[in-house]
């Protein structure tokens, strides 16, 4: 029987673009970014800070690296933020109706920036914050680990005391799908153009 619903956030509930993230790094200066993004996953600094191993700082002079002229905290954090696009309010209405039903968790490959900026304000949208619509929430950041590795799924299990067999997964990447899948939870991957809640 399922008690439980986990979500990820990219992809799934939160809409993403990389290209506009590449697109606002370039014109910050940044020639390299598109060695360090990926749609399913970084690499170098913003890897370090989606595994909560650096600090906004030291993934800011990191940056600076890159680029020949001055930069500052806001200009690198509004460009990293250009990877979101938004959160269709429809996609919060119907979490909000799933509460009623199951027990709702997040599970995100995300970092501290964007979860404090941009990502906490798409949730504000009908008023409340993303707390309101989850009854728990794991980020990677925080967790020091990321998807698809067992640790970061095996970290909601132990924090909220749920059974991989009474959960369904939803992600947009199938590897993560894939890794779940062997933990013992059911899953559904949301491929471009379907909605979770359709799938549901």
């Amino acid at each position: 029987m399922i008690k439980n619903l986990l979500f990820d956030l990219g992809g799934v509930i939160m809409d993403i673009r990389r290209e506009n993230c590449e697109e606002a790094f370039r014109q910050l200066g940044m020639a390299d970014i598109g060695e360090y993004l990926g749609d399913y996953g970084q690499k170098g600094p913003f890897a370090a800070l989606e595994e909560g191993k650096i600090s906004e700082e030291e993934f800011r002079a990191e940056v600076r690296k890159h680029i020949a002229r001055e930069v500052s905290d806001e200009e690198i954090d509004r460009a990293f933020n250009r990877f979101l696009t938004g959160i269709p309010v429809r996609r919060l209405e119907e979490l909000r109706k799933l509460r009623g039903k199951y027990k709702l968790y997040m599970l995100s490959n995300t970092n501290s920036i964007m979860w404090r900026q941009d990502i906490a304000k798409a949730f504000r949208q009908e008023g409340l914050a993303v707390d309101d619509y989850f009854d728990g929430i794991v980020t990677s950041f925080e967790a020091k680990c990321c998807k698809p590795a067992p640790g970061i799924f095996n970290r909601v299990v132990e924090k909220f005391g749920i059974r991989p067999e009474e959960t369904v997964f939803f992600d947009d990447s199938k590897a993560n799908v894939e890794a779940a899948a062997k933990l013992g939870f059911a899953t559904r991957h949301v491929a471009p153009g379907l909605e979770f809640y359709e799938i549901l």
